[in-house]
């Protein structure tokens, strides 16, 4: 999971998982006046309400979510949520794969939500970030007879390395892409051969705040790399013969991919 502006984002005022059941948020956001501030008003109030129709998560997900960004760790959105949520019911996958872990949040959230026998694959790079996680899963995360965390499998490490030693080929049902930005280019040759056919991939984080929108030109000297590879990992996805794929305004972006 990464984007830390995601949890300033949050903590300045903007619900997460626990956020309200009801029209109270929207009472805050009062009349504009049109034009760009008002239109980013408009943006704001829409976020609002939909955060607002969106049944609180279980207990142990809000509890965790909240500790995260307590400790200043990146979550996914809630509308991000509420699209990893949708095409866990419509496809029910029996396999996971997540690249990017963080504190384990995502991967616990898939779990809640996938069918009881789903297995998730989750790979962080972060050592620090990882042990977090697997002290979250067993925490958090379904237990076996034995009382072991079940289900999540953790491998610790730079995901392209990573995944270039998973030899399951066309063995996930859902991929959830949610790790460095600019490391999603190098991601995909092997996303695509570990996504089954039928599967979804989820890409998290596309829109970089909206600086994607603009040329590469008004983008700061840092961050002109990022911004050329997520772009070309845009480009790619949008032509990959073997992937159908949709680019969605959903949180920070989201791009949804079928593989043929």
């Amino acid at each position: 999971m990464s984007g830390v502006s995601d949890g300033t984002r949050r903590q300045e005022g903007l619900p997460g998982l626990t956020g309200l059941t009801d029209e109270s948020a929207l009472q805050n956001l009062t009349d504009y006046s049109p034009g760009e501030s008002g239109k980013a008003l408009d943006a704001m109030r829409m976020e609002v309400f939909v955060e607002a129709m969106t049944p609180p998560g279980p207990v142990h997900l809000q509890e965790l979510e909240q500790e995260a960004l307590a400790e200043g760790v990146p979550i996914i959105r809630p509308q991000t949520q509420n699209l990893i949520r949708f095409f866990l019911a419509v496809k029910r996958p029996a396999r996971i794969l997540e690249i990017g872990t963080a504190v384990g949040f995502s991967a616990l959230f898939m779990q809640y939500y996938a069918p009881a026998d789903c297995r998730i694959t989750t790979i962080e790079k972060d050592p620090q970030r990882a042990e977090k996680a697997r002290g979250n899963f067993i925490r958090y995360g379904r237990k076996n007879t034995c009382g072991r965390a079940e289900d999540i499998v953790l491998l610790e490490g730079d995901a392209a390395q990573v995944l270039g030693e998973i030899r399951e080929d066309s063995s996930f049902d859902l991929i959830f892409m949610d790790a460095a930005k600019g490391q999603y280019i190098r991601f995909l040759p092997d996303a695509l051969r570990l996504l089954s056919p039928g599967g979804i991939m989820i890409t998290d984080n596309i829109l970089q705040e909206g600086e994607i929108l603009t040329s590469r030109f008004a983008v700061t000297r840092r961050n002109r790399t990022i911004h050329a590879r997520m772009r070309a990992y845009l480009h790619a996805l949008m032509e990959e013969e073997q992937l159908e794929t949709l680019l969605l305004p959903t949180g920070d972006g989201a791009a949804v991919s079928l593989k043929r």
